[in-house]
């Protein structure tokens, strides 16, 4: 054990305190304690003034010093010794200096997992830019009031159950109300226990990346398609090849080779086309996954908002196989906010699913979770969503009204018959990222139709959103897109 050197004179003239300042007087001295200890103005075993002498130099209460030395002991700078002054802990030196003059050792990078994630393209928007926000809800029709109390109910009478990490996979009661509602409305056939609890649809594609795809396989995906979906799948290592979609034709299904691991849709209301899968696509998508022995995620994306007939019944509810995924999501919806989405997995996977729930901490909290199983299944849901469907339908209608009359030389939209957002396709020769740039500008929120694309030639076209939007706003958004697009054309 090394020999504790001669005391040294303390440095008093480096200990100052400042009575005006509002930080307390103890953390001031912790402070300048700190600073001696670290910048090594006492050499290591020097022993500190007693408390008693320390605060009679200070001019402070003992006590003051009392908790400014405590607080060093315990953080290891200090070694207290039985009956006797504190002395100073022989730290590592830890990082050297580096001079002013010098510039900065780069910091290593991150690793290609991580410079694939920090590389994808996102969308979030900004508040109060909802004109024309794709996908986004109108959250100021939602019923807080009812939603407030169902969660002041549960946070009051929830018990310990709703305020630890039970339940990973979800809230037995949310899952039993969305089984219900999944059969009910999309023809889902599925147990409670097939469903997993995720924070939004973006997590639920992080997960299934992570849980079904290895480095180099291959994954069909729609283009355009969604890019977030593809950003998952990409950052798992998979090669993204297309399923070329567009208006006229829908979904072209011949294969490409090699044949998929995964493939990926968006039947009910395809994104951001709008447009849906007819029979003979989802049965013949069925068989090609049968054939290559493939999973299928169904993103049931905007599934809820169809204005031409009735919404269409989920491809899972046609799979005899167990190998279609059904992810879903209430932002759409309730809002965004709430970030609550499900997946429905086959059996075999939903029974081993908290294993790898457990290792990425993706599950949302048991409060919010059961305040939403109160909301179903005391029917507010239902009516919720027909009030919205009655209001998107009709200001669908002023939108494109509106867009049609004063930018009909600039935009053509597409007869999209499902969900809350519609594609402007623009004229020749107007770049939909430049328009999006000066859109910006401008507090308007679009995001360019080329994002969308990555294999094949991209169209040129805005997606726009006109849920949240009432006729004043959409009249002032579309004529500041207007004048973006003026701008772009110079």
């Amino acid at each position: 054990m090394r020999p504790h050197p001669k005391p040294q004179p303390f440095p008093l003239d480096m200990l100052t305190v400042n009575r005006a300042s509002p930080e307390h007087l103890s953390r001031q001295l912790y402070h300048g304690l700190v600073a001696i200890i670290r910048g090594r103005a006492l050499p290591p075993g020097s022993e500190l003034p007693s408390t008693r002498a320390l605060a009679a130099e200070l001019g402070l209460g003992r006590n003051t010093i009392v908790a400014a030395y405590d607080q060093l002991v315990t953080e290891g700078y200090l070694a207290n010794r039985q009956g006797a002054r504190p002395v100073i802990v022989d730290l590592p030196e830890g990082p050297r200096e580096t001079p002013a003059q010098e510039p900065p050792e780069p910091l290593r990078p991150p690793s290609l997992r991580g410079q694939l994630l920090l590389s994808q393209p996102y969308h979030h928007g900004r508040p109060g830019h909802v004109a024309f926000h794709p996908g986004m809800p109108d959250a100021g029709s939602f019923p807080f009031g009812v939603w407030g109390r169902l969660v002041a109910r549960r946070a009051s009478h929830g018990g310990e159950t709703l305020f630890g990490t039970y339940d990973v996979t979800g809230h037995p009661a949310l899952k039993d109300a969305i089984a219900g509602y999944l059969y009910s409305a999309r023809g889902v056939r599925c147990r409670p226990e097939q469903i997993v609890i995720t924070t939004g649809a973006q997590a639920a594609f992080d997960l299934l990346a992570r849980l079904l795809l290895d480095p180099d396989d291959t994954v069909w995906m729609e283009e355009p398609g969604y890019y977030g979906a593809k950003a998952a799948f990409t950052v798992a290592g998979a090669r993204i090849l297309p399923i070329p979609v567009d208006q006229e034709r829908g979904w072209y299904l011949e294969p490409p080779d090699p044949l998929p691991r995964l493939i990926y849709v968006t039947p009910a209301c395809q994104h951001p086309l709008g447009i849906t899968m007819r029979m003979e696509e989802r049965l013949r998508l069925l068989d090609i996954a049968e054939t290559a022995n493939a999973w299928v995620i169904e993103d049931d994306f905007d599934g809820e908002y169809r204005f031409q007939g009735r919404p269409v019944p989920a491809i899972q509810s046609m799979d005899r196989s167990g190998r279609v995924i059904y992810v879903g999501t209430f932002a759409k919806l309730l809002f965004p906010a709430l970030r609550i989405g499900f997946m429905v997995l086959p059996p075999e996977l939903a029974g081993r699913i908290v294993n790898a729930l457990s290792t990425t901490g993706q599950f949302a909290p048991l409060l919010l979770q059961a305040a939403l199983a109160d909301f179903i299944t005391e029917g507010h849901m239902s009516r919720h969503l027909k009030r919205m469907r009655r209001i998107y339908a009709q200001r669908r209608q002023l939108f494109r009204d509106i867009v049609t009359e004063r930018l009909r030389d600039e935009i053509t939209l597409s007869p999209a018959e499902a969900g809350i957002q519609v594609v402007g396709y623009l004229k020749a020769g107007i770049d939909d990222i430049k328009v999006s740039q000066a859109a910006a500008k401008r507090a308007i929120n679009v995001s360019p139709l080329s994002k969308y694309f990555q294999n094949t030639a991209a169209t040129q076209g805005l997606v726009l959103g006109y849920a949240a939007c009432d006729a004043a706003q959409m009249r002032d958004g579309v004529e500041r897109l207007a004048a973006a697009i003026g701008e772009t054309l110079g």
